[in-house]
């Protein structure tokens, strides 16, 4: 970490490394969700991890709406039932 000398710890960037180690732990389903949470709220001291924590959260939040309302119009069964046409 000598690139960094004299940068704190709360502005250190994020390698793409560990940005990547992020992602695979955000989508880990229960664990993830508890971590994603945790680093959203302030559970780190990085600006940088905690503001894509919080990205990240705004996606899945607004993927959980999509679902809902394809799930409520009933689009998500129709294509369902489509693909289970196509393949039996």
């Amino acid at each position: 970490m000598s690139d960094y000398n004299g940068v704190p710890e709360k502005y250190r960037p994020i390698s793409m490394w560990g940005y990547f180690g992020l992602e695979i732990l955000f989508s880990i389903p229960v664990i993830g969700f508890i971590f994603l949470v945790v680093f959203a709220l302030g559970g780190t001291k990085n600006v940088n991890k905690k503001n894509f924590a919080r990205s990240y959260f705004c996606f899945v939040i607004i993927i959980v709406i999509i679902l809902a309302i394809l799930t409520a119009t009933g689009l998500v069964t129709q294509v369902l039932q489509m693909f289970k046409n196509m393949y039996s």
